[in-house]
């Protein structure tokens, strides 16, 4: 299970990273890196409160059966979410996510604001990182504590599920940085459809299977039908997409006009 976490916490918040920090490149080759470091941090560092005092005070207030049925409900509706743009974006009916033009519009906004590079701390610099990398990063301060509180077993104790989910997604938010600060470019070539696909996967996958527990299901095969249960997903969504491919198709069949295929465009 501990091994489950690990990754599901990563890819997801490896996810959420990515485009957060494509607004904090921006600020800082527009501003200076300095405000934008700083407002990074400081998001940081109140996510990591929110995680560990919420966390904690969920794990020893609420009933663990109760907790596993609430969060594995909120975590299906979190996967399914996930879920819908990637099987979208695999079936030409929604844009990939462009974060080279999300890029570009940010640092046009930005030098339309009359916006350029300063030594000092810039405090518009600061509250721009701040506010993307918290708002980003409270999905990723959810799928941490709904990890970690829910993954408590007799072998794992709560700081430790909860310690585990926090290392994956800091594991996560420490790959994206060095590597975005090293290329000093948008994160383009990250496989990001791909990766909210197979978090979708999981997200849902725990939930059906927490909520399940929740409700008093003991699961044949205990741990191991997380694997059935992400197979059964993995296969629906799959022919999801087939099925939604093969009406495009049909769609811009003689008889149709192209025009009849939804609109290209937004994120």
């Amino acid at each position: 299970m501990a091994w489950a976490i690990l990754t599901a916490a990563f890819l997801a918040s490896a996810v959420e990273f990515v485009e957060a920090f494509t607004i904090v490149l921006v600020v800082g080759l527009t501003i200076n890196w300095r405000s934008s470091l700083v407002g990074t941090v400081a998001a940081a560092a109140t996510l990591a409160l929110l995680v560990g005092a919420l966390g904690l005070a969920l794990v020893y207030w609420i009933p663990l059966a109760l907790l596993r049925l609430v969060i594995g409900i909120l975590l299906i509706l979190f996967g399914l979410k996930w879920l819908k743009k990637a099987i979208l974006r695999y079936s030409g009916l929604k844009p990939l996510h462009d974060e080279e033009a999300i890029f570009e519009e940010q640092m046009a906004t930005l030098r339309a604001r009359g916006e350029q590079p300063r030594p000092r701390l810039e405090p518009f610099g600061v509250a721009l990182s701040y506010k993307t990398v918290l708002l980003e990063g409270l999905e990723v301060a959810f799928i941490v504590i709904s990890f970690g509180s829910s993954a408590i077993t007799p072998s794992c104790s709560a700081s430790c599920a909860l310690g585990t989910a926090a290392l994956g997604a800091s594991a996560a938010g420490l790959l994206v940085v060095l590597v975005g600060l090293l290329l000093q470019a948008p994160l383009k070539r990250v496989p990001e459809n791909t990766l909210k696909f197979l978090v979708g996967i999981m997200l849902t996958t725990f939930g059906t299977f927490w909520s399940g527990e929740g409700l008093g299901i003991n699961w044949p095969l205990e741990d191991a039908f997380l694997l059935v249960l992400a197979a059964f997903y993995l296969l629906c969504s799959a022919l999801l997409v087939l099925w939604l491919k093969d009406q495009a198709r049909r769609r811009v069949a003689p008889g149709f006009s192209s025009a009849s295929l939804p609109e290209r465009g937004g994120r």
